[in-house]
This record gives structure tokens, sequence and C-alpha cells, in this order.
């Protein structure tokens, strides 16, 4: 038997439509496991949740906490949700309700506390997907039973809350004994993304984006034939079709390719996902539940055919820092000291280039600059810092083997200053900064020149 795990994102289940919707989409498909996120803009609003309890705002606090129990109640009285179902979701209020206030009293929003208050997005929404699923299989007189699985008890993590790392044989071996039914098709299974727990039980979450991590471990977890991503996008598209309307839908990427193009902007898919998915050679399909009837992009190990400019990304709100210093020439262990420095901070580094007596690297974010990391890189080197800048990636095939791409690249764009390069080191991703107001200029140009 086919085994399909099935992720639907927070646009895919907005409100009782959009789970009916989304439960057709599931049994069109024969899942056997279906992940989901938490409704649309839940997630944003218990992170708001909390710092407002941690602000000590108990007016806002109250207010919030009526909207989202509102939202979820609304739902649940569209679906005709069953009392089994209305009094579960009533003790997932009162846990919210009491989380929000321990918050306000203590003035503290530790990161584990966090965590256990965004979980409750998923295990709402998972509660009300149960009810639409069943709603739909009644309705085509399909036998299968449904069941509600609290993802815990078998996404198994450490405890670095706030961004916990799965414990990957562990899953998989509680799948093997836990799901039995599931991989038989006796049941199919209804389950939270984006959340764990410690071996000790304690709540995790994976990240931003979770979600479809937490589907692929699943996908491994019980050796499934096929992942599938569902969102509000029919595919993985050429570029961001935001900034050039003329991006089409890609039919078929390869693993690395993906891994680079989610690495480097893309948002449809979270950059980890792909990992469990490449370990277990798991073919993904990236469709939208809006439009089910679109083939969507399908990511595989191997593809048919392997252009030499697939797509491209866009990545804005970059930093690049420049540390230089006469000493760095001819002498061993700078690199290892700075890097350590950075290290230190738990600051991680994208691009990188260096000469005789510099290095330069690229940052995602400038907020994670500090005054501390600058006064420690100055007492070895001089540090420039700029900031207000985008970097365009190339995504393809034999890049670093195609002689004369990087002078048809720059060609289109003469008239743009470009800060830094990253050439070579993989044969899938060319890459360079350029001024952020140049940024979704630059993507046009590419894109009728390599794409379109």
């Amino acid at each position: 038997m086919s085994l399909v795990v099935s992720k639907f994102g927070g646009t895919s289940m907005a409100d009782a439509n959009c789970m009916l919707r989304s439960s057709d989409v599931s049994l069109q498909r024969k899942s056997n496991i279906i992940v989901v996120s938490a409704t649309s803009g839940t997630t944003n609003d218990l992170i708001l949740l909390g710092d407002l309890a941690e602000k000590g705002q108990l007016t806002e606090v109250e207010a919030l906490l009526k909207k989202i129990t509102e939202r979820h109640t609304q739902i649940a009285k569209e679906l005709s949700a069953d009392e089994q179902t209305t009094t579960h979701l009533q003790e997932l209020f009162s846990e919210l309700d009491s989380i929000a206030r321990g918050i306000f009293l203590l003035r503290d929003c530790s990161a584990k506390a966090k965590d256990v208050l965004m979980s409750l997005g998923e295990r709402m929404s998972s509660a009300l997907f149960v009810v639409a699923l069943r709603q739909v299989f009644k309705k085509q007189n399909h036998k299968t039973k449904v069941g509600l699985l609290d993802a815990r008890t078998v996404i198994k993590t450490d405890e670095q809350f706030g961004k916990a790392k799965p414990l990957f044989d562990k899953i998989i071996q509680l799948c093997k004994e836990n799901l039995q039914d599931c991989i038989k098709g006796e049941t199919v299974y209804v389950t939270q993304g984006f959340i764990g727990q410690t071996l000790n039980g304690s709540t995790t979450t994976l990240g931003r984006g979770g979600s479809d991590y937490s589907a692929a471990l699943f996908a491994e977890g019980i050796s499934a034939n096929t992942l599938e991503i569902w969102t509000d996008v029919a595919g993985v598209a050429t570029t961001d079709p935001r900034i050039c309307p003329d991006a089409v839908v890609i039919d078929e990427i390869s693993f690395k390719e993906m891994s680079e193009l989610a690495t480097f902007g893309a948002k449809v898919l979270h950059p980890a996902t792909l990992l469990p998915a490449i370990r277990s050679h798991i073919p993904v399909l990236v469709a939208s539940s809006f439009e089910p009837q679109k083939a969507g992009t399908w990511v595989r190990k191997e593809v048919k055919n392997s252009p030499l400019i697939r797509a491209m990304a866009l990545r804005k709100n970059q930093t690049l820092v420049t540390v230089s210093t006469p000493e760095m020439l001819h002498t061993h262990g700078f690199l290892f000291q700075i890097f350590k420095i950075f290290n230190d901070h738990k600051i991680s580094i994208d691009a990188i280039t260096t000469s005789e007596i510099s290095v330069s690297v690229t940052l995602d974010n400038a907020d994670s600059l500090n005054k501390s990391l600058l006064e420690e890189l100055g007492k070895v080197a001089d540090v420039q810092v700029e900031k207000n800048l985008s970097l365009v990636s190339l995504i393809g095939n034999n890049i670093n083997h195609t002689p004369g791409l990087a002078m048809k690249i720059f060609e289109v764009i003469t008239d743009v200053n470009v800060r830094m390069i990253c050439y070579g080191a993989s044969r899938h991703n060319f890459c360079f900064l350029v001024d952020e107001a140049k940024g979704a200029e630059v993507i046009q140009k590419l894109h009728r020149q390599f794409i379109t």
C-alpha cells in the first residue's frame, strides 16, 4: 500500500470552508497522516499574546484571548462540531488562558513557556480538522477511521526550546511502535505540525515554518512513499511572482536545487523540511489546496531535465561584515579566530569571500549584530558593516563548470554595483550582493535573460 503524508498550511486551515476543502484534497490523495498548521494568523497572535502578557498589559491580553477563542469557536460552530470536540476545545482555551495569565503574573515569557503557548495553535486547529475530515469521509461513505494524534507522543526532541532538534532514531522507533494501524491503512491520523516534546515530557517547537519539517519527520517515520505540502500557491515558481510577474511554476526540481532555493530565499518550503525526505528518498509534492487540479511541483532526487538556471531567489535585509587586517596575510588560525567569535555569539553566517588580508561574510538579519560582537571583532581587525543589501541567487546545474556564465549575468546588469560574489563552492548556486533598492530589478532582468 502506498503511504502518503500530507501537510496543510495556515491558509489551508483559515476557516471552516478551507478545512472542508483541504479534507476533500486529503480524501482524493488518500492521505494516511495529515499534518496541520495553526489557523491563519494564530501563531502570530500567540507570539503577541506572550509579549503583551510579559509586559503586563492585561487588558490587551484579555482582548487577544477573546479574539483567538472566538475564531476557533466560530469554526467549530460552522462545522457543527460534536460535544467531545467542543469540550476538548474548551480545555485548550482554559490552558491558553492559564498560560497567558501565568506569564502576566511572573512578567516572564521564557522560551519554555513560549513553546507551550505556541503549541496551542496547532492543537486547536487539528481538533477542528478532525471534525471536517470526518464529515467529508461520511459524505463520501469512506469507512476508514479518523483519529487525532498528539504529535508530541512521536516527535521527540532535545531541550533547545524555540528551535528544538528532533531525535530522528527515536521518532522512527515511535512511529513503528505506535502507528501500525495507520501504516496498515486502518486509521487516518490528523496531527500537529511545528510541535514536539522532550524525553522528560516538556513541549517544544521546531521553529517557525516547522510544520513542513514535522510532516517530513512523519513521512520518514512511517517510510512514506510521498510527502505532500499543500499551501496557497500552485507549486514552486521560478522566482517570486510578486517580484516578477513572468514567473512560472516549475514541474520538477531536484533535492539539491530545492535545498539551495529554500536556503537562499524561497518561502514555499522550510529549508530543513527536505532533510528527512532526502535521507529516505521520499518525493515531495508542493501544490495548492485551493487549486488541487493543478499539477504542482515535484521535488525528487533525480529529475529528467537539468537546466543551467532553474530558478532565482532574492533575500532582503542582508548585512555585509568585512573584517580586515594585514596580520591575516600568511597567518594560520586567523579565520578560526574570526569564526569562533561569530560562533560564540550564536550567529549564523551565510555567504563568505576572502582575500589576502580580509574576509567578508553575509548575515541574514542585521538585528543579529550587537555591540559585544563588534567589539570582539574589533580587537583582532578593522570591522566594516554595510546594511540594506539583498542577496541574489541563481539556482541550477553545473553552474561552476559553465564557461561564460558570469559574463552573461553581469552583462545584463551593467548599471548595478555588485558588492560581493560567491561562485564556485556549489555547482547549483551563484549568488551575489546588491543594494536592496536594486534587488527586484536585478531579478526581473535576469529572469527575462535566462528563464522566460
